[in-house]
């Protein structure tokens, strides 16, 4: 019994030290030391001679974690900057400055595309008042499959006035998207407060391949509205003084949007349809956060808005024409995720 004791014991510490030389390799890999990539491959061969040569475990256990402290404190050290050669897309941050019920949005970003990496850059600042909130908008944006999706809000104010925010990794000039160095400081946090006609059209009428979007009325009290559009520009100044990092799985474009909603009374709780985004729009109907009038999948099919899109002109009236017809849009003002 001692000997099956001290075998599986050391299974487990060996799975253990596994994951942590796993982790470290990949903490390595993916920051900006010089030479990241042949350090992460060093540390890994490091660990592996150690573990294989030296005579004595507990003492190469113990060597072992001294050099995964040193590694962890270095990578608890990394800070998040707003000082960097952004992308041109990202560069400028949104943050808004308020008035009693008058809230000015400022770097509203609405750019003339002709590709997806070809345009004409534009921001412009757009005052809304509080008391003009008439909806808000799940947006679910998919390219991959229905278990993946980029979600957005967007605010609804009187006169078809709708301010749509996207929250996205902030990239640097000439750095690309990766699901794993997302989980490793890679990029920082980033609000994108835009228009419709650059947020929505970009995913439906220029991106290749072209992105599925739909656009969802929420079904809740206006007042909760009010209190989440608040909340949002509060994150958006205090990203403007203090930069945050993006994680893939615990700060990302979906799990921020449920933390938002905790401004608000009856929240809904994790859920892995939160985690797996695609089913979020799932997840808010099952809530009654959405039109129930329809069957799920007839509510999804009739969302659905690139042809809306496509056949409208980028103008002012962009986003009234891209919601005709849509279920729920004739309803009962209030609204929000």
């Amino acid at each position: 019994m001692k000997r099956v004791a001290r075998i599986v014991a050391a299974g487990i510490i060996g799975l253990v030290v596994a994951g942590m030389t796993g982790w470290a390799v990949l903490a390595i890999r993916y920051s900006d030391l010089p030479h990241a990539q042949l350090l992460g491959v060093l540390f890994a061969l490091g660990t592996v001679a150690a573990f294989a040569i030296l005579p004595r475990r507990l003492r190469t256990l113990a060597g072992f974690l001294v050099a995964f402290a040193v590694v962890l404190v270095w990578w608890l050290r990394i800070a998040p900057s707003n000082d960097r050669d952004w992308q041109p897309d990202v560069a400028v941050l949104p943050y808004a400055t308020i008035d009693g019920e008058r809230v000015t949005v400022h770097n509203i970003r609405n750019f003339e595309y002709r590709t997806e990496t070809d345009f004409t850059p534009h921001w412009y600042d757009a005052t809304f008042d509080l008391a003009d909130i008439r909806s808000g908008d799940l947006i679910a944006c998919y390219w991959m499959g229905d278990a993946i999706a980029h979600i957005l809000v967007s605010f609804g104010f009187a006169g078809d006035r709708y301010l749509a925010v996207s929250i996205e990794t902030r990239k640097e000039r000439g750095e690309q998207y990766s699901t794993i160095a997302g989980f490793f400081k890679q990029y920082e946090l980033f609000y994108v407060v835009g228009d419709e006609r650059d947020l929505i059209a970009l995913r439906t009428n220029v991106r290749e391949p072209r992105e599925d979007v739909y656009i969802y009325r929420t079904q809740v009290p206006r007042e909760n509205l009010r209190r989440l559009f608040l909340d949002y520009v509060r994150r958006m100044n205090e990203l403007k003084d203090h930069p945050h990092f993006y994680n893939t799985l615990t700060t990302n474009c979906t799990t921020n949007v449920l933390f938002h909603t905790r401004v608000n009374p009856n929240s809904p709780p994790l859920s892995w349809k939160v985690l797996l985004s695609g089913y979020t729009p799932q997840y808010a109907y099952e809530l009654g956060r959405l039109d129930t009038d329809l069957p799920f999948d007839e509510l999804r099919r009739r969302s659905r808005v690139n042809d809306r899109a496509q056949a409208a002109s980028l103008d002012g009236d962009f986003s009234r024409r891209i919601r005709e017809g849509l279920p729920g849009m004739n309803g009962p003002g209030g609204a929000g995720p």
